[in-house]
């Protein structure tokens, strides 16, 4: 009898940890699929590790803790409803670095609880009491650890004293190491992200600082315009009778002009301000011919003509309208200032739109300056390589980085006899 009770459960044990093995991957793949899903936003991320590491454990709730210079933040908290809304209210946000929570990751092992009230000496201070009240029993922490460095700290709980088992503690531990890889992979690519957007602002900045003359002519015009209907609105009323007519179409005028002023403003305002990434319905035409006319004044200034070929109808494309107007800034103001050093034959800019197979747009930009040269086109678009004497080496990156964020691709071609072609796309919605 004995011997058959032992064969039984030698036979089950294979599959048991093959469905062990099953579920933890199971839980994997659902953190990877959160991360694939939001790739900007990490709270989807903390939850999915949760909702993961208290089913694989069969725990009431779990916490996830986030190491930060004061101590372990809690970020994420999920589980039973009523832990999570009633008993992890009362459990402060920021665990400091005495506390019980600092003191087990500091450890940087695994700790089993298997009943808080069991707990004594230097182990009850009120962060443990203020769990007892809750009335959490049975708690297993795990911290998580990149390169032996503290990155938080996740904990799950039972309401009744039910110590966890060492298959689950195990489970439990495997699963972390790989969500710790996950979590540090997606934090990563976040800051890198948020590093690219400074570098992205910053760029705007710039180029709208060199463009200041044009702004500054962009706006005087429509206030140039405003004043002297204005002064022509006051000969009317002087005459006698005063000419309503005539003072009713010159007041409309100033209306507006100053509605192109306050258009400038707006444009200039939303290229130049920072805000997060905004995808949309964008009329790309009309988009490109408000920055055409921010750089009208510069092209004027080096004696550029600029011509337009747009086509009349476009795929609907859904895109950032300010990361977009950037890209165009870029190409326009590289196009002229190529152009400056040309002493003979014409200064012309041509700018197109047409749709194009399978379903999308390319836009291109084409100047008559001096051209590229074969040995720079293979780094044109590499960080910090520039042309320029005076230049940052960060523009034509930046626009790459914006174009394939918008599943498009950007690139250049040396034209014949002289001058250079940039080209885009982006697909449609």
């Amino acid at each position: 009898m004995n011997e058959s009770i032992h064969g039984e459960r030698t036979a089950s044990e294979p599959q048991d940890r093959v469905t062990e093995l099953i579920e933890q991957q199971t839980a994997i793949s659902e953190v990877l699929r959160a991360i694939a899903s939001s790739p900007h936003d990490l709270q989807p991320i903390f939850d999915a590790i949760l909702d993961s590491a208290t089913r694989l454990c069969r725990a009431d709730s779990g916490a996830l803790r986030l190491s930060e210079e004061g101590g372990l933040r809690l970020v994420a908290v999920r589980g039973d409803p009523f832990l999570v809304s009633q008993v992890w209210s009362s459990i402060p946000v920021l665990a400091e670095k005495g506390s019980l929570p600092g003191r087990l990751a500091a450890s940087r092992l695994p700790t089993h609880i298997p009943d808080f009230t069991a707990l004594e000496g230097y182990h009850r201070d009120d962060f443990l009491i203020t769990v007892v009240n809750a009335g959490i029993r049975t708690g297993l922490f795990l911290p998580l650890l990149k390169d032996n460095e503290i990155v938080g700290i996740i904990s799950l709980a039972r309401k009744q004293v039910q110590p966890f088992t060492d298959k689950q503690i195990c489970l439990f531990r495997d699963f972390a190491a790989q969500a710790t890889i996950a979590l540090e992979s997606t934090r990563r690519e976040r800051q890198y992200r948020e590093a690219q957007s400074e570098l992205a602002h910053a760029n705007r900045v710039a180029t709208m600082g060199q463009l200041t003359a044009s702004i500054a002519h962009e706006i005087k015009q429509p206030i140039a315009a405003a004043r002297t209907y204005a002064a022509a609105a006051l000969r009317f009323l002087d005459k006698s009778p005063p000419d309503v007519a005539e003072v009713r179409d010159a007041l409309t005028c100033i209306v507006n002009e100053t509605g192109r002023t306050s258009d400038v403003v707006d444009r200039i305002g939303s290229l130049i301000k920072k805000a997060p990434p905004r995808k949309e319905v964008v009329d790309l035409n009309a988009a490109i011919l408000e920055t055409i006319a921010l750089t009208r004044s510069e092209a004027v200034k080096t004696g550029v003509t600029v011509g337009t070929q747009l086509a009349g109808e476009l795929p609907r494309i859904q895109c950032d309208r300010v990361q977009l107007q950037q890209v165009m800034l870029n190409l326009i103001v590289n196009a002229i200032q190529s152009m400056s050093g040309v002493e003979d034959g014409n200064r012309e800019l041509h700018i197109s739109t047409v749709s194009i197979e399978p379903e999308g747009v390319c836009v291109a930009v084409r100047d008559t300056g001096h051209g590229l040269r074969p040995e720079s086109l293979p780094r044109l678009f590499e960080p910090f390589h520039t042309t320029k004497p005076d230049g940052m080496g960060m523009g034509l990156s930046i626009c790459r980085s914006i174009i394939e964020a918008h599943g498009g691709r950007l690139w250049a071609t040396r034209c014949e006899p002289q001058g250079a072609l940039f080209q885009f796309t982006i697909p449609a919605t």
